[in-house]
């Protein structure tokens, strides 16, 4: 009893201790838990920034070279216009249906809209012109609930807000003076939600709230004929109060590809067409610049080192109907008559300005100048300039430009056009006016500030250019500016600041990329010009996520659409990757049958001491070859965990990056080289289907099919086998009524991820 009692006593006096030593660990050991804890969390934060940084770098990337590609489509097609008069049949008349769009004159009736009448049984908004602040509150509250506003008060709520614009400057000068702030709002690209989050935390537009909206109201968002619709009755409502900039997505042929003509021709499939041909009349005539106060000038996308607001206020903005054609010239701008045989139009040897202002018998009379694309003409004016480039498209070899017979004693400046019977020698009108205007606007449309000094064809997105701190400073002390305020880009807080402080990029369109990707921004400014930032989000999910589940998300979304980059180019990639296997055996195996290089025997013997068919590159060689196919200047070694498997010997197995990826549905009428042609190349066959697609029915017969591959063969310098587009059409029309369901048809040729959780199906009891 007395040894237990003992160990007890001894162990009642030891706790004590034990638990002070526990709750008061030595200040050294307390410092070092602390560092250790600082340096894992350091560690971690920086992992997740080079995560948020790289998916950020991902999402640009390609939609950059969205942009280029769209360019050089737009290129194609100018080319085409302007050097074929058909292509198999029709192919430029098909073309010049986008390009030259000829606007129904009932349009410009001031009655048209009176025309269409509204069913009693609609139930959306009814406003009556001029607008009142009760008819705005309805489309506010009728937006909100996801309704559409009938197509005659879209008719004639452009039919107003071009009346209006025709009266406005090219540049509109704001003053302070007068309010106490002015809000400037960047791209919303169709995101009715930030525009009525901005409205509900900033104010709607008044006198009390002036705003100036920068430009790319539509594109890309689900609700951009809601937010167009919003800003121009604001406009109407307030024309002193409301001001709105052009941006480069105010233009019919980036709508093609970017989702608002889509969307308005489902919205309005009776009378779409006319609504989007009021649109382009509308985006033409937008004021291409704001200034306040004398020192703060806001462009949409930048300037370059020819930017001159003097010229850029003088010249015809309308014409510009689209800064990705380039402009042209048409026989009535010159001087000789209108006695030249009408109904022929000649082969493009000509240089092109604009001509939006010709009349539908006109455009049959074109004719011009000796030009072979906007590309060349622009790079060829770079050695003097830095001004605006377009991508040239890469011109077939069988459309190859073919220059105008001429005269050696012929003068430079003179034209040989058909006059009755002859030709006749004309002077050539100064095609550096026409030439100067397009390029001023694409410059201020389209282009990017940079670190660097200088100015720069943009070759990243293939328009505009780039503008360093030098340019900058020039043009504002030039115009005795302070300040420039453009939008254009994309940023993850909403805004920037670059060349020591004077360039801010405003952008308003929140989680553009995806859910968490990004905040929205605005910028205010008072009589004392110091710009104040106010920062939002609009989520209904990501608000309950963490920042790393947020990451998490976007970089799952960034990835997958990488690799549906990869499998889009897996031909030209295994093409790489193959020649440098090829190259580091020096082997020529797969060029060769085997019984021409040498025995089975030799054979093996090779496969033993080669890599060659081992289907795995370097890792420095596997980055060299993404690099140089896809052209997206990413971290591809940092990616490569992401994107395909080590070897045991350390190297990439490439064909990895491939084999997670399949077609949409099984195609076994169709060639391999078709399929990854179509698989590639599927945005721009939908936009060539949308141009001969005229009602947008989602219809086309097989005939227009036909022609569809004929443009897009031409364009990719292609020679697609006309058997294998006959059987490809025969198989897609499966009621066989001569129709195609082109949606179904591309839908076939969409990428999958194999390894997507598919969401679980409702279980039946």
């Amino acid at each position: 009893m007395g040894c237990g009692s003992s160990v007890a006593t001894e162990t009642q006096v030891r706790r004590p201790e034990t638990d002070k030593a526990a709750k008061s660990p030595s200040p050294a050991l307390t410092m070092k838990a602390a560092v250790l804890i600082q340096r894992w969390y350091r560690r971690y934060m920086a992992r997740l920034e080079m995560r948020r940084r790289y998916t950020w770098n991902i999402f640009q990337s390609i939609e950059y070279a969205g942009e280029q590609e769209q360019l050089q489509l737009s290129t194609f097609f100018t080319y085409m216009l302007d050097n074929f008069t058909q292509l198999n049949g029709n192919g430029p008349d098909l073309i010049s249906q986008l390009l030259d769009p000829v606007v129904d004159p009932w349009l410009d009736r001031e009655t048209c809209f009176n025309l269409i009448s509204v069913p009693e049984s609609y139930s959306g908004p009814r406003i009556s012109f001029p607008l009142s602040v009760s008819d705005t509150n309805a489309l506010l509250s009728a937006f909100k609930e996801h309704q559409t506003l009938h197509a005659r008060y879209v008719l004639q709520l452009l039919y107003e807000t071009k009346k209006l614009l025709k009266q406005m400057p090219n540049i509109v000068h704001l003053s302070t003076s007068y309010t106490k702030d002015i809000t400037i709002c960047g791209d919303l690209h169709g995101r009715l939600d930030d525009l009525l989050l901005i409205f509900y935390k900033n104010g709607l537009p008044s006198a009390e709230t002036p705003y100036v909206f920068n430009g790319d109201f539509v594109d890309r968002g689900k609700k951009s004929v809601e937010v167009v619709v919003l800003l121009f009755a604001y406009v109407l409502l307030y024309p002193d109060y409301m001001h709105l900039n052009r941006g480069n997505h105010e233009d019919h042929i980036m709508n093609l590809r970017y989702g608002f003509t889509k969307e308005v021709m489902q919205k309005y499939r009776t009378h779409g067409r006319e609504i989007l041909q009021l649109f382009q009349e509308v985006f033409s005539l937008l004021p291409i610049a704001t200034v306040i106060d004398g020192k703060v000038l806001i462009v949409h996308g930048g300037i370059s080192d020819q930017t001159d607001l003097e010229f850029l206020s003088s010249i015809e903005r309308n014409k510009v109907k689209s800064a990705l054609k380039f402009p042209r010239c048409s026989l009535e701008q010159l001087d000789i008559g209108q006695s030249f045989k009408p109904a022929k139009r000649m082969r493009s040897t000509d240089s092109l300005c604009p001509s939006s202002s010709r009349t539908p018998s006109q455009r049959k009379k074109r004719c011009g100048l000796h030009q072979q694309d906007s590309a060349t003409s622009t790079s060829s004016s770079s050695s003097s300039s830095s001004s605006s480039s377009l991508c040239s498209p890469r011109t077939p070899s069988c459309i190859s430009p073919r220059p105008c017979p001429f005269s050696l004693s012929m003068p430079y400046n003179v034209l040989q056009v058909p006059f009755l019977d002859s030709l006749s020698s004309v002077p050539l009108p100064s095609p550096l006016q026409h030439e100067q205007e397009w390029k001023q606007i694409v410059d201020i449309l389209w282009s990017d500030p940079k670190t660097q000094e200088g100015c720069s064809p943009n070759t990243f997105r293939g328009g505009g250019c780039y503008f360093g701190p030098d340019v900058t400073r020039r043009l504002l002390l030039q115009h005795g500016l302070q300040l420039l305020i453009r939008s254009h880009e994309c940023k993850q807080e909403g805004y920037e600041l670059c060349h020591d402080g004077r360039v801010i990029t405003i952008f308003s369109a929140s989680n553009y990329y995806e859910d968490g990707s990004n905040r929205g921004a605005y910028i205010k400014l008072g009589r004392e010009l110091v710009p104040r930032f106010y920062q939002y989000q609009v989520s209904r999910t990501t608000r309950r996520l963490t920042l790393t589940q947020r990451v998490r998300a976007a970089e799952g979304s960034a990835l997958r659409a990488l690799k549906e980059k990869l499998f889009a180019h897996r031909s030209e990639l295994i093409a790489g990757f193959q020649q440098n296997e090829q190259n580091n055996t020096g082997a020529l195996l797969p060029l060769l049958p085997l019984t021409d290089r040498c025995s089975p025997t030799c054979v093996a013997d090779i496969c033993k001491t080669s890599d060659f068919f081992t289907g795995s590159v370097s890792v420095s060689e596997w980055a060299q070859v993404l690099e140089s196919v896809l052209r997206l200047d990413l971290p591809w070694r940092t990616l490569r965990p992401h994107l395909a498997r080590l070897a045991a010997d350390g190297s990439v197995e490439y064909l990895s990056c491939f084999e997670d990826m399949g077609p949409g549905l099984p195609l076994p009428q169709v060639t391999p080289n078709l399929a990854k042609t179509l698989f590639r190349y599927r945005t721009n066959i939908e936009i060539i289907f949308n141009i001969i697609d005229k009602d947008h029915s989602g219809l086309i017969s097989i005939e227009e099919f036909r022609h569809t591959w004929r443009l897009f063969s031409a364009h990719l310098g292609a020679d697609i086998d006309d058997g294998a587009i006959d059987d490809l059409a025969r198989s897609i029309d499966f009621n066989k009524d001569g129709s195609i369901d082109f949606t179904e048809f591309l839908e076939a040729f969409r990428v999958v991820h194999k390894l997507d959780v598919k969401e679980p199906q409702d279980k039946r009891p």
